[in-house]
């Protein structure tokens, strides 16, 4: 979801797959009229995890918002979602792994790490990234990375802000997509 302007995969490009191949697997999102991508409601009998990190509290609240504006509209249950609030970034792929242990079908992973004057930033973003990505090889459940990893605050309250653009709107889509994508394979 999101991307430059003529970087997106045009619609009518699988629909030409179709005869060129056995089976072509795509659950994506619906687009709307606006051209913008929006989650499809595919969410219905999935059990999400959601991890958000108390660090930069104020900006993972504004992605929590997103993502479960995001979670209702595919049609998630809200009794099928749990959200689990976690230290700081770093922290963020153990509880994942822990949600997915609990019968999660998929996890969404929110936070925000802000370059500062220490080389924190590198370690912690790094660090989270790659353990986010470890649970979801590890596991074969879907980890969405909502983890803002920007140069400073103006760039993270741009990429958390209320509307389609907001990051945890689109790691909760992500995540749906993944897990009805998985189940189709």
């Amino acid at each position: 979801m999101g991307g430059e302007i003529g970087t997106e995969l045009p619609p009518a490009a699988l629909d030409g797959l179709h005869g060129r191949v056995g089976r072509v697997l795509a659950v994506g999102p619906v687009v709307g009229s606006d051209g913008l991508a929006r989650a499809s409601a595919t969410g219905g009998g999935l059990r999400v995890g959601v991890a958000c990190s108390r660090f930069n509290g104020a900006l993972t609240w504004r992605l929590l918002e997103g993502a479960l504006e995001a979670l209702d509209e595919c049609g998630v249950d809200r009794s099928d979602v749990t959200v689990a609030w976690v230290p700081g970034a770093f922290e963020l792929p153990l509880v994942a792994r822990a949600l997915v242990e609990s019968g999660a079908d998929a996890v969404v992973c929110l936070g925000a790490v802000v370059r500062g004057e220490t080389g924190h930033y590198e370690l912690v973003a790094g660090e989270c990234a790659g353990g986010i990505q470890r649970v979801q090889l590890d596991t074969g459940v879907p980890v969405a990375f909502g983890v803002l990893t920007t140069e400073d605050i103006g760039q993270a309250l741009a990429r958390s802000a209320p509307g389609e653009a907001n990051k945890g709107r689109e790691a909760a889509a992500v995540a749906v997509e993944m897990a009805r994508l998985l189940r189709e394979v």
